[in-house]
């Protein structure tokens, strides 16, 4: 049953398996209606193809997002040979075929293919993507014909293994580790490409967003067997993975008008601020100071 949409005094993080066929906007919008909580967000954004491991944030904890979305991702990709499609993945339409050598699919050849990515470069993105351009979003202005040019970005692949290669079927199954902004559509072109043939994305399944595991991720249908969505929740420190600070009732006071105060032993970067161990902020260390950066405003 839908609730009418407001503002709430939720607060969380929900780990949810994406099914496929549905864009990561419309997880949002199926929280958003169970709840009746208009601040809904996700951090780090899914294909509508894709499935697996989508960090929805929840009321205040949307503003964690920058946080969350700067995480390393990994990842569960089919790559089919043979074929280029305008998408960069198997809903487009073909726009190139190549022969497939059999040598792509022994174990020496591939692995070396896939070594060449590793490491920091300069990535082409798909031009169906959801990259704006003085204000254009990428994948509309080429759904209506037009061209836009988008830049090279730079990503790094952390790690590749092949986990499978059938030649009859001409695909390789591959485990990739990547910084935040990397398109495994993208990269499936590339290997493509790189192996003397052509290439797209077949299926892409996220297993990990930072320290986020498929494993604790819960189905979307989940929440609607629920009488209280908190109960789904889950703490936020584990996925933020920075340094943790419990205050105290002066610090907290200082917190909720977002005063800086001392505190040493933090190296300078971002701090979780907690208050009776429920994540009340993050502040910026610099030096033996704790500078606002984000304030969440939750209940005390």
């Amino acid at each position: 049953m839908s609730v009418k949409r407001g503002a709430t005094d939720l607060a969380g993080l929900l780990l949810i398996d994406k099914p496929s066929g549905m864009t990561s906007h419309a997880v949002v919008e199926t929280v958003r209606r169970v709840t009746g909580e208009r601040r809904v967000g996700h951090a780090g954004t899914l294909d509508p193809s894709a499935t697996g491991v989508l960090l929805v944030l929840v009321g205040p904890y949307t503003r964690l997002e920058r946080y969350l979305s700067a995480k390393t991702k990994s990842y569960e990709a089919v790559i089919a040979f043979g074929a280029e499609t305008d998408t960069d993945d198997a809903d487009g339409a073909i726009t190139r075929t190549a022969p497939v050598s059999s040598k792509i699919f022994e174990g020496d050849t591939a692995a070396d293919i896939l070594e060449r990515f590793l490491g920091d470069s300069m990535q082409q993105p798909p031009i169906y993507s959801a990259i704006k351009v003085d204000g254009k979003t990428a994948h509309r202005v080429a759904r209506a014909g037009g061209d836009i040019d988008l830049s090279p970005r730079p990503i790094t692949i952390f790690d590749a293994v092949l986990l499978d290669r059938d030649p009859h079927e001409a695909t390789w199954t591959v485990r990739f580790t990547v910084s935040k902004g990397t398109y495994i559509r993208a990269l499936a072109r590339d290997i493509g490409r790189a192996a003397d043939s052509v290439a797209h994305l077949c299926s892409l399944r996220r297993t990990a967003s930072g320290p986020v595991t498929i494993d604790e991720t819960i189905p979307l249908t989940k929440l609607a067997e629920v009488d209280d969505i908190r109960t789904l929740f889950v703490d936020p420190l584990p996925a933020l993975g920075m340094p943790v600070l419990e205050v105290d009732d002066e610090q907290a006071n200082a917190i909720a008008n977002g005063r800086p105060f001392e505190s040493d032993g933090f190296s300078d970067g971002p701090v979780a601020l907690t208050e009776h161990g429920r994540l009340v902020a993050v502040y910026r260390s610099h030096g033996a100071r704790l500078m606002a950066e984000t304030v969440l405003g939750v209940a005390r």
